[in-house]
């Protein structure tokens, strides 16, 4: 068997035959596969099509030398880390020290040994599949250590943010259940005092002067119906707290250990309940519209907490992409809306959540759910959202989040959970 694989091979480049038919030879006689160009043109075509292991890189030849060759190939990201050995009878130390400066890692002189060339070869692939070996250890550490991360920071915030909400909707429950428990009885009373008031207008049609003059100045009979609508606004506005208190609770359910049987519907309309106040018109940020197009999905066994820290996440940033389109002066009658849609296909729930905001560049859409990755501005984003939304999607539930998008048009997420 070669010292090498079948896919790869070590380049030789020189026009000389004789100095081609003793390196030939030399690796020939060790197994190395190997191939052969004759001038620095070629050696640097071949070497892009088709990248060699090492290079034996002549220095004196026809048309660019073995310098300009050298420094061709190591401009090009395609074969800058390719070895490359200089071949010359040029001893002196300025040809010797301008090769290095241009990135070869040997020497090997003419004429040539062959048992030194074979033990130079033999040291620089080891040389470079130890530092192959290297790098693809700290990049697969320095991904452990980014998922890691991001999976204490998924945690923290879990815990802090499902504190904080529990802690508020408790404390918002309490107050409201006592208002909202004393309207019925004094909407009783309200109503006793007005048949009252009522009786004694048919039974004193003539009241005194002074009593005449206190109806007139309360406005009697204003005041009877108005507090007819007040006390209906309290009605309307303790429900809309309960409301509230209700999706509070519901969207921070500590259930980060243990999956049940849960509405996705109810996850997200809680969610919404909690995005309401950035929802609403603000200043010269028009209300944004959303659109809801529920489908009828069974209940999904998941970590309903995480799955809602998921609809938090990509409904918060389509409202920021739909801000920062209404302050771009070209979209600026843009009528923001983002649309929710659930159905169910096979065995996936299916969740699209899309706006018609920005949208985002081609470039940027591969790195959408990297770790620490953000489109935002400086200050604006933590590049964790979405890194830790396709963690919980696609490792905790072994599930698919995709983003589809087109600049101008605007951003769709797609989230597929098995049933």
């Amino acid at each position: 068997m070669g010292k090498t694989a079948n896919n790869e091979f070590i380049l030789i480049v020189d026009d000389n035959p004789t100095n081609l038919s003793v390196l030939c030879e030399a690796l020939n006689s060790e197994g190395f596969r190997f191939r052969v160009a004759v001038d620095g043109e070629t050696a640097i075509a071949q070497a892009e099509r088709n990248q060699p292991e090492l290079i034996l890189l002549d220095v004196q030849m026809p048309g660019i030398d073995g310098f300009e060759t050298c420094r061709r190939l190591k401009a090009n990201p395609v074969t800058q880390n390719i070895p490359i050995i200089f071949t010359t009878a040029l001893a002196d130390t300025e040809s010797k020290t301008k090769g290095f400066s241009l990135g070869a890692v040997d020497y090997i002189p003419k004429p040539f040994a062959q048992e030194e060339v074979i033990a130079r070869v033999r040291v620089h692939l080891q040389l470079k599949q130890l530092t192959e070996s290297l790098e693809q250890q700290v990049s697969d550490r320095t991904k452990a250590l980014q998922q890691a991360q991001v999976q204490l920071v998924q945690q923290e915030k879990l815990s802090t943010l499902g504190e904080l909400i529990a802690g508020i909707g408790h404390e918002i429950n309490n107050p409201i259940n006592f208002i909202s428990s004393n309207i019925p009885p004094l909407q009783e009373y309200i109503a006793g005092i007005t048949k009252l008031l009522l009786l004694y207008e048919q039974e004193y049609p003539n009241p005194t002067t002074k009593i005449t003059n206190a109806i007139k100045d309360l406005e009697l009979n204003f005041v009877l119906e108005d507090m007819v609508k007040i006390l209906r606004s309290l009605e309307v506005g303790s429900e809309r707290i309960q409301n509230l208190s209700n999706s509070l609770r519901s969207f921070c359910r500590s259930d980060t250990d243990i999956k049940i049987s849960a509405d996705l519907h109810q996850g997200l309309d809680s969610t919404l309940m909690i995005l309401q106040h950035r929802l609403k018109a603000n200043g010269d940020l028009p209300a944004i519209e959303v659109i809801k197009s529920y489908g009828v999905l069974p209940e999904i066994n998941c970590y309903i907490g995480q799955m809602n820290q998921v609809f938090m996440n990509i409904l918060a940033n389509a409202i920021d992409a739909l801000d920062e389109a209404i302050m771009q002066s070209k979209m600026s009658n843009l009528i923001p809306q983002i649309k929710i849609t659930t159905e169910i296909d096979s065995e996936l729930v299916i969740i699209r959540i899309g706006d018609n905001g920005i949208g985002i560049p081609e470039r940027l859409k591969q790195h959408l759910f990297e770790p620490l990755f953000t489109t935002k501005t400086v200050g604006k984003g933590t590049g964790l959202g979405l890194s830790i939304a396709y963690q919980i999607v696609v490792e905790k539930h072994k599930g698919v989040l995709d983003v589809d998008s087109q600049p101008g048009v605007g951003t769709e997420f797609i989230i597929k959970i098995p049933t």
